[in-house]
């Protein structure tokens, strides 16, 4: 870290990239700050709770809401389990606002924007079944869609 901004933004980690990759040099692939943010929000939120053995609860309930009716009622319970993973397992940011929309009968659309807790995070990230585009913004914001 030999600039300010890498300094400041130090909190927010490095890592092992996820997925894991091997990099053209035989070593692991790292990933760095918000990157590895983007990285541990996306974990987080396709990780079911109770697929990992050792951490039960880690992860969101959201996986529970697949074949539940596509109504109010529904959407609610997906902005409760994305807000309450992302507040107890990636500590690293605010989770300002996590919205829901119906983008058909059989699909629902989840937003969130979080900013870093010492707001230097500065990725921007839609992803629909994955990561699609990332840009540079004070907050990040997700966009996340699939079958309901």
């Amino acid at each position: 870290m030999n600039t300010l901004t890498d300094r400041t933004r130090a909190f927010l980690g490095i890592g092992w990239k996820f997925p894991l990759q091997v990099t053209a040099g035989g070593s692991i692939a790292l990933s760095s700050y918000e990157q590895r943010v983007q990285e541990s929000i996306y974990l987080i939120l396709s990780t079911a709770k109770g697929e990992r053995v050792m951490l039960p609860d880690f992860g969101c309930g959201i996986h529970d809401l697949v074949f539940a009716p596509n109504n109010p009622q529904t959407l609610s319970a997906v902005v409760q389990e994305v807000r309450q993973a992302l507040v107890t397992y990636e500590r690293r940011i605010d989770v300002l606002e996590v919205a829901t929309e119906t983008t058909s009968r059989s699909s629902i659309t989840v937003n969130m924007t979080t900013l870093s807790r010492r707001h230097a995070l500065a990725s921007s990230a839609t992803r629909r079944n994955g990561p699609t585009s990332t840009t540079t913004n004070p907050a990040s914001r997700w966009s996340s869609s699939w079958p309901g």
